[in-house]
């Protein structure tokens, strides 16, 4: 099948590849046309595991383009996705001022009928909204031809976004129209074939089943998180108690990891243009505020147990394993590490950093400074450090050699920011451990 994607960022690589990869005709396009070019030198300007090898594979076949052509792009495609980005807004609602404009630039290059895919994350109503664009150009042209206007959201996680379009544990469909679902589930045949993961629904529903999805998944991140800070403070280990409610089905062990908050492009944003929907509408949602409540003040939790230990920051430096907001990825689009550091660096500290995939990133987030330095590997980031936090879980951070960790910081002192050690083995290295809710107020009555 011809597909058109608009938008070459995560979702629209990463669908637009493996679309390609079952054998469609791909034609991807977006208006930076530096990123166009890299693409079509076979450099993929994202982190993403599996991709650049897939992309590689299809532009050589011939199933995936790459251009800043609008016009030919929709007129190459039976179904153009629209997958380009939603930012937050002022107000905290989602921009989509670039979805719009996709949505005009179809309506004044459309020729034939074609299925308008909404891929993009976007609020209850946006499918009217890009039908009504696209009916306003072509109104323009004097033309009449027909457009569906799909909802079908992406449930890709960074770090996992391959694997999971390639085999999907749902794929939703927001369709009134018998036509536009028959060649969907045409297009999405080679993704469905052990069992049925097809989820057909109306528009609106489909729009705010993204949206439900993302808020649920924050929620639970942010009342483990509550639960730590009471840990913290009664006396009591929140990994135990996370191991005994995450084995009650009713629960489950997925997104209870207590941490230094959630980041990325999906939850900050999804929850508080959720928020801001609902308050348009006339309700207030008040779990939907105290998630992202809950989750800012957890950003700024690493830093007070710094200030809580070593008092005065100044003149400190701080080793930092971990930059981007999750493994698996070089995004630090609202990452705990920024907070993190800008506090740090506020309270006249200097960090040392390292991340596997996300230096160059924050080369471009913090530009040169002196109080940064970014290390070419994690004990490199420990020379000269009083201390070591670790803000993102990488595999790679897991089991280190504690001995050379207490050798190389001048006052051995460990802030775990993913609970990912064994306090009981860090300190009997000879290094003090401090962990998100581990009862450590016990050990260290100045936290109380």
């Amino acid at each position: 099948m011809q597909v058109t994607i608009f938008g070459t960022g995560y979702v629209g690589l990463v669908t637009g590849t493996c679309l390609a990869e079952v054998g469609n005709d791909v034609v991807c396009v977006d208006i930076d046309a530096a990123k166009v070019e890299r693409l079509n030198r076979g450099e993929v300007p994202i982190f993403e595991p599996g991709l650049e090898d897939l992309v590689a594979a299809n532009r050589a076949a011939g199933r995936l383009r790459f251009t800043t052509d609008a016009a030919t792009a929709i007129a190459h495609g039976r179904v153009v996705f629209i997958a380009v980005g939603t930012p937050p807004d002022e107000d905290g609602s989602a921009d989509l001022s670039h979805v719009l404009a996709v949505a005009c630039s179809i309506g004044r290059h459309l020729a034939r009928h074609a299925v308008v895919v909404n891929k993009s994350t976007v609020p209850v109503g946006t499918a009217d909204k890009v039908r009504a664009a696209i009916g306003a150009e072509l109104a323009l042209r004097g033309a009449e031809v027909p457009v569906d206007v799909v909802s079908n959201p992406e449930f890709l996680k960074e770090g996992d976004a391959v694997k999971d379009c390639m085999r999907p544990d749902r794929i939703v469909i927001g369709s009134d129209s018998p036509k536009a679902i028959e060649l969907l589930k045409t297009l999405y045949a080679p993704f469905n074939r052990n069992h049925e993961r097809l989820v057909l629904m109306d528009v609106r529903s489909a729009e705010l089943t993204k949206y439900a999805a993302n808020a649920m998944l924050a929620t639970k991140i942010s009342f483990m998180n509550e639960m730590a800070n009471i840990a913290e403070r009664v006396g009591a280990d929140i990994e135990l108690v996370r191991h005994r409610n995450g084995s009650d089905p009713r629960i489950g062990y997925s997104f209870i990891y207590p941490c230094a908050g959630y980041g990325g492009s999906c939850f900050p944003k999804d929850v508080q243009a959720l928020d801001r929907t609902a308050r348009q509408f006339g309700y207030e949602p008040r779990i939907l505020a105290a998630v992202e409540a809950v989750n800012g003040s957890q950003k700024h939790r690493l830093f007070e147990l710094m200030k809580a230990h070593f008092g005065d920051l100044r003149g400190r430096t701080i080793a930092v394993w971990g930059l981007a907001f999750k493994p698996n990825t070089d995004d630090m689009r609202e990452a705990p590490s920024r907070v993190l550091l800008e506090a740090l660096w506020a309270a006249g500290a200097t960090v040392r950093a390292f991340d596997p995939e996300a230096a160059h990133e924050a080369r471009r987030v913090f530009g040169a400074r002196d109080d940064l330095h970014l290390a070419d590997d994690a004990f490199g980031a420990l020379a000269g450090a009083d201390a070591l936090a670790i803000v993102t879980e990488w595999k790679a951070f897991w089991s280190p050699d504690f001995e050379r960790i207490r050798a190389a910081l001048r006052t051995p002192v460990i802030f775990d920011g993913r609970n990912i050690y064994d306090p009981k083995a860090v300190e009997a290295a000879g290094i003090a451990y401090y962990g998100i809710g581990r009862g450590r107020s016990v050990a260290h009555p100045k936290l109380a």
